[in-house]
């Protein structure tokens, strides 16, 4: 009887220990899976948190794509913490949405208008939210340009120079330059690292900047009287592009305002005369009288924000 029971109880010690190296080994792979994630991720420029991605077999199907590879580029030019599987998954769960919307509130009619107008809005914020991350990008140039001046000045070799400018600076300016630092500890060229820079968030002043850098690199020559240079432009740029964008902004909320008043009628006449908008796109004389506005709305959108648009 005794020796049943100490046979129970080693047998019982042995598989706590079988357990606790066996979920020991659990979490060490688990944790080398998700640095190989990560690696992987920031070799492609994705944002890189550790955070459990949804939806992963849709989003192997559109990587293997030519329309989910550029959506994953847009992605990444935008900073956002989205895989093309997550952001292809919500697009069409709010074109659903809308689509429903639009066809219980307005008429069956609207919800391929709606659907449309969801992709585009899908897309549109993407481009939104690229344009504010270069904008944000730009006005962190004179100090970028200030700190490599410094840099160099004091000796630093380039490569050092742009290391220490992702560690002193914030994002999105210490995030790209992290990536370039990147790709240049893995055997990159400089003009490579900063031409794919440019790529991602195009605008002058970056690419006066990266040419002024790879030039100054070709030729050898000292790059510290360029920079301080380019820092005092950069800043004046910086300024003259604040007073552009706030003489602007009436402009810009008219050109949203155009739209909006052509949706608030419609939502208006079926208010007051419920059941209008339905009969109305019941004939195909309505549904081309809806279209043509639509599509007369979305010109005057079109031709507001083109023509103020300043290139400064």
């Amino acid at each position: 009887m005794n020796h049943l029971a100490l046979l129970t109880v080693g047998a019982t010690l042995l598989c706590g220990v079988l357990a606790i190296a066996g979920v020991r080994t659990y979490a060490a792979g688990r944790a080398q899976r998700q640095a190989v994630v990560d690696r992987l991720a920031d070799e492609r420029g994705l944002p890189v948190t550790g955070r459990r991605r949804r939806f992963p077999s849709v989003d192997r199907t559109l990587r293997a794509t030519r329309f989910g590879r550029r959506l994953a580029l847009r992605l990444t030019a935008t900073g956002l913490d989205v895989t093309p599987g997550e952001f292809f998954v919500a697009m069409l769960g709010a074109v659903l949405a809308l689509w429903l919307i639009a066809q219980a509130t307005l008429a069956p009619f609207f919800g391929p208008i709606a659907a449309l107008v969801a992709v585009w809005a899908a897309f549109a914020f993407l481009n939104w939210q690229r344009q504010k991350r270069i904008e944000k990008f730009i006005n962190q140039l004179p100090e970028l340009s200030r700190i490599l001046a410094n840099a160099t000045q004091a000796g630093l070799a380039l490569r050092t120079a742009l290391g220490m400018a992702a560690e002193e600076l914030e994002a999105p300016a210490g995030e790209e330059l992290a990536k370039v630092s990147a790709k240049l500890a893995v055997g990159h060229s400089i003009d490579d690292a900063l031409g794919e820079l440019a790529e991602r968030l195009p605008s002058r002043e970056l690419v006066v900047l990266v040419t002024t850098l790879v030039l100054s690199n070709r030729a050898g020559g000292t790059v510290v009287g360029s920079l301080r240079n380019l820092t005092k432009t950069l800043e004046e740029r910086k300024e003259t592009r604040r007073e552009v964008r706030t003489q602007l902004s009436q402009v810009v909320v008219t050109a949203y305002v155009v739209p909006l008043l052509g949706i608030g009628t419609l939502l208006l006449m079926n208010r007051i005369a419920p059941g209008a908008i339905d009969r109305m796109t019941s004939s195909f004389l309505g549904q081309l009288a809806v279209v043509a506005a639509f599509v007369l709305y979305g010109l005057g959108f079109f031709f507001i924000r083109r023509l103020s648009k300043i290139d400064v």
